[in-house]
Parts: structure tokens; C-alpha cells; sequence
């Protein structure tokens, strides 16, 4: 499994769509991406929790 941690919402699922799984970061919360795909969007507060659950079903 490749995964990406990138720094920003907007060019981050492109720019590592190579990736199998991925987050990207903001002030505002993060994305969840897999093969560039949006998967979901999350608070800062629940990044270990929706991590954990998006790699299990992964």
C-alpha cells in the first residue's frame, strides 16, 4: 500500500493520484483520497478515527 500525506486540499488527490490511499490537509479539516478519488471530508478531531476506518475497508 502507497500512501500520500499531502499539504493541501486542492492539489493533493492530482498530484498523488498515483497513491493508493491519501490525505490532504487544511486549517479546516482534511480530505481522504484513494487512486486520486474523493472518499470523504473530516474535522481535525476525528483524523485518527477516520484514518483508521477508511484503511480497514481499504
Amino acid at each position: 500500500m502507497t500512501i500520500a500525506v499531502m499539504g493541501c486540499e486542492v492539489n493533493g488527490p492530482k498530484e498523488a493520484s498515483s497513491a493508493d490511499f491519501g490525505v490532504a490537509g487544511s486549517p479546516n479539516g482534511f480530505i481522504v483520497f484513494k487512486k486520486g478519488a474523493f472518499v470523504c471530508r473530516g474535522e481535525l478531531k476525528d483524523f485518527e478515527e477516520i484514518i483508521r476506518r477508511e484503511i480497514t475497508i481499504y
